[in-house]
């Protein structure tokens, strides 16, 4: 099935905050994140609790967008995290209970970061100093979704080829690391 995400998802914008040294509520900013959406620093909470309104706590299952700058990924919120919410770098993309049995937020995260979607925002992104994809366009960006059962194949073959991708760069740094030893090993043998 092909429909546009304003149909299957309801989006909103992050929020606005000034972080302090300490608080109860963690404040993502892209800045905790690499190209791909991973996480790369530690949350800390810097968001004091009574600032911050219910509605804009992530939820178990969001999807967050960065829309602004040249680094545009979806990344998977799971909650087990400390609460948080997101900052204006990023929309929040939350299922409509109408689909959440049809479509993986996984599945959504993976599908909004293929090099296709992210061609297609980035092609409608506007701006000169600060690019930044609008809400409208990412909420007419279409999205197939097959059957959940291909849903779930497809992010197991995204996640062993990624686990692939893992080992082949440690074999390589291995590789690396052993023939530089064997050139110091004959360095010193001549010496």
């Amino acid at each position: 099935m092909r429909v546009a995400l304003k149909h299957i998802a309801f989006i909103q914008t992050g929020i606005f905050a000034k972080p302090t040294k300490e608080g109860q509520i963690v404040y993502l900013q892209a800045k905790h994140f690499d190209e791909n959406g991973i996480l790369r620093s530690s949350l800390y909470p810097d968001l004091k609790a009574e600032s911050i309104s219910e509605k804009h706590l992530l939820q178990n299952g969001d999807i967050i967008f960065a829309a602004k700058g040249t680094k545009n990924f979806a990344a998977f919120y799971e909650s087990k995290n400390k609460p948080a919410v997101a900052s204006t770098s990023f929309f929040v993309i939350r299922l409509n209970m109408d689909f959440q049995d049809k479509v993986l937020p996984e599945y959504l995260t993976w599908y909004l970061n293929r090099a296709s979607s992210q061609n297609y925002l980035k092609s409608k992104a506007v701006g000169s100093s600060i690019v930044s994809i609008s809400k409208s366009v990412l909420q007419d960006l279409e999205i197939y979704f097959p059957d959940l059962q291909t849903q779930n194949a497809i992010l197991k073959i995204t996640q062993l080829r990624h686990s692939e991708q893992v080992m082949k760069k440690k074999i390589e740094t291995l590789r690396e690391k052993q023939i530089q030893q064997q050139i110091i090993n004959a360095i010193k043998e001549t010496t």
